[in-house]
Formats: structure tokens, C-alpha cells, sequence
């Protein structure tokens, strides 16, 4: 399948969800907004135990934002609304009652690491290299930042943010936190994936519940947050510097 897709599959009370794109998985805004509402219908699904998000292919996890849909903003809203999206998925990721178990099979850019960062439980391969990548187009990594900065720390989150233009191993994420474990290839990631979600669906639900919302205290304004922090992109995607780097990716 090579057009845009958000899916769920249920099985053994795990509920999937995967997403795609064929430009190494970069998210416009109609996916974004799919992925949010899938999520949320997922956290409230009584067959649903636990969520594991993943990405198609087996190359990049997410490239972050949709470039092709960046360049064609020409205003201040439209630029509030296309940065909302991530917004969104990170704060339905926030809100739903159910762990969620971040699979990382590649490369994640941009928003793509505020994703794995909103997961609760995040597993990897050793290729799942991060980077955030928005300094080098004029921007910033304003709506996800809380999530990251969340997930690894401050002073580690400074870093990747001001040199936008390196990619971290997936040992570094591992050692700030962002990732658990890290896999040589995608089969085994896949396998102990499947038996840590399963073996979690044997849980107290309620307790898993109690749990997951004790460990995201403290993000309770991330609504207001992460919608201000969106304005901000969507000013600086107007900027004369930001036009002129973008017109290097069309």
C-alpha cells in the first residue's frame, strides 16, 4: 500500500495502531488529525488493554511534519492549525488511560520524536537515530519540546534542539531515557513488543489507569501549552528566513 493510512488491529486485547506515508512517514494534517482520533477511540475501546503505536515500512519511524504541506502556508492560522496537529496526537497520547508502547523500527526527525516521546514505554532498533530537525528550517521544536523535554530531560532536549542538524544514536536516546530497550533488527523488536504488551494485558487494568495518569502529573495545562506553543510555529513559518529555507525543499 503506498497511499497515507492510519489503521487499528486488535488482537489478544492489544490494539495496534500504525501509521504511514510514503514520504518516510512525514504527517500532513488530515493524518495527524486521524492518528489523535484513532488513539482516542482506542483508549476508550473495552477490548483495548494496552496500545502499541508503530509506523509502516521498515526504514524511518516518522520524519515529522509534512514539508510539502509547510510550504504552503501563507498565514498565521493556517500556520496554528497545521502545527496543532502534532499537538493534538501528543496530547490524546497524554490523555488516553491506557499505556502506550512506543516501536521505533528507524530514524525519527521533528515531530516524529515528540511521538516517541509520548509514548509510555518506548522499545527500538539500534538504527533509530533522532534528530530534531526544526532550527535548520527557521522554526523550533516548540509544540513538541514539552513531551520531549518531558521524556529525556532539559539539558538534553537543549542539545538535540540547538544542533538541529545532527542525528543522535539510538544509544544516546537510550541513555536520556527515551528509549527502553534497543533491538538489532525489526524482528526481534517486533517480538518483544508483542510478548511486553500481552504480558502487560495480564495487569489490573485500573491500576495501569491510576498509574498512567500519576506519571503524566505536572502536564495537566498541556491543552493551553502546546496551542500557544503552536501559535509561535506558525508565526515563525511565516518568517522571510523560513520562507526562503523551505523554498530549498520543493
Amino acid at each position: 500500500m503506498t497511499q497515507p493510512y492510519v489503521t487499528l488491529e486488535i488482537e489478544n486485547q492489544v490494539g495496534t495502531i500504525e501509521f504511514f506515508h510514503p514520504a518516510h512517514n512525514s504527517l500532513p494534517g488530515d493524518i495527524l488529525a486521524k492518528l489523535a482520533q484513532t488513539i482516542t477511540d482506542a483508549g476508550a475501546n473495552d477490548d483495548i488493554k494496552v496500545i502499541v503505536l508503530k509506523s509502516g515500512k521498515d526504514r524511518t519511524f516518522c520524519a515529522g511534519a509534512s514539508f510539502k504541506e509547510l510550504i504552503t502556508i501563507n498565514d498565521a492560522e493556517t500556520g496554528k492549525v497545521f502545527f496543532s496537529g502534532f499537538a493534538n496526537v501528543i496530547n490524546a497520547m497524554r490523555k488516553c488511560p491506557k499505556f502506550i508502547i512506543g516501536r521505533v523500527q528507524g530514524k525519527t526527525v521533528g515531530g516524529g520524536v515528540g511521538l516517541a516521546s509520548a509514548t509510555d514505554y518506548c522499545m527500538a532498533t539500534k538504527y533509530a537515530a533522532i534528530k530534531l530537525s526544526e532550527l535548520n528550517v527557521g522554526i523550533g521544536p516548540f509544540v513538541v519540546g514539552p513531551a520531549v523535554e518531558r521524556k529525556i530531560g532539559l539539558s538534553a532536549m537543549t542539545q538535540i534542539a540547538i544542533d538541529a542538524n545532527s542525528f543522535y544514536e539510538a544509544e544516546w536516546a537510550r541513555d536520556k531515557g527515551l528509549f527502553t530497550k534497543i533491538f538489532e533488527d525489526i524482528e526481534t523488536l517486533d517480538a518483544e513488543v508483542k510478548a511486553f504488551a500481552e504480558n502487560l494485558c495480564t495487569y489490573n487494568p485500573e491500576a495501569m489507569k491510576d498509574m498512567k495518569k500519576a506519571f503524566w502529573t505536572g502536564t495537566e495545562d498541556w491543552d493551553t501549552l502546546l496551542a500557544e506553543r503552536a501559535v509561535i510555529s506558525g508565526r515563525l513559518v511565516l518568517s522571510d528566513f523560513t520562507k526562503e529555507k523551505l523554498k530549498g525543499f520543493k
